[in-house]
């Protein structure tokens, strides 16, 4: 006899522990193509830009991966929250999440982009790639890492809020994402900030969460 709806057993999913994983996976994942953008890209117009071939290609090839992972923390932290969420700092924290993935992904196709303009010949390669690259920075740094800014700050708001993480690690965000909206400008470095911020609250959501272990009989 077919057994019905109502006879059904549901299940209610809950999120993997090693999910928290996806952070450290995005720290090494996204540090990683940002040094090799940083590193490979031109400082002036007359720099050039076939000699960095290898270091864009395997930048590239990074940056999806790690907003796939970016996705799965901002799961886990939300999964955390449980009934805690508030409608307002969660619309900010999870807007401002999407929103530095969106320009993080825009502006790593932009240097998708002047890589494959710049092996095609009679294109003046300077001035597109110094061009090229002052929009990639601007995308990256003026929007996409002041809304990781932005994020970090919501979270550390929630956190305060909650109770949910140690008030020290709350402090730690709101200072490290000041640190992001302001000295960003004069130091393209400090971007790693962020990703190395991820893996702490990764490796401390790891270290909570641990199942107890059972003792032997």
């Amino acid at each position: 006899m077919a057994r019905t709806q109502s006879d059904a057993e549901f299940h209610q999913l809950r999120t993997p522990r090693a999910a928290a994983v996806a952070g450290v996976v995005f720290g090494v994942l996204f540090a990683s193509s940002i040094v090799l953008l940083r590193s490979a890209l031109p400082g002036a117009a007359a720099t050039p830009w076939l000699h960095h071939q290898r270091q864009i290609t395997a930048a590239l090839i990074l940056a999806p991966f790690a907003g796939i992972a970016f996705l799965w923390f901002i799961g886990v932290i939300r999964d955390r929250l449980g009934d805690l969420e508030d409608r307002f700092f969660s619309t900010v924290f999870l807007g401002s999440g999407l929103l530095f993935l969106a320009m993080t992904f825009v502006s790593t196709a932009i240097a998708g982009g002047l890589l494959a303009v710049s092996r095609l010949s009679g294109v003046p390669q300077n001035d597109l790639v110094f061009f090229g690259r002052e929009v990639m920075l601007h995308v990256n740094n003026v929007y996409g890492v002041r809304m990781a800014g932005v994020f970090m700050i919501s979270l550390g708001t929630i956190w305060l809020r909650t109770g949910l993480m140690p008030r020290w690690l709350a402090v730690s965000t709101y200072l490290l994402s000041l640190t992001l909206l302001v000295v960003v400008s004069f130091s393209l470095w400090v971007t790693l900030v962020f990703p190395a911020w991820v893996m702490v609250i990764s490796v401390y959501i790891l270290a909570v969460d641990r199942p107890p272990s059972i003792p032997p009989d």
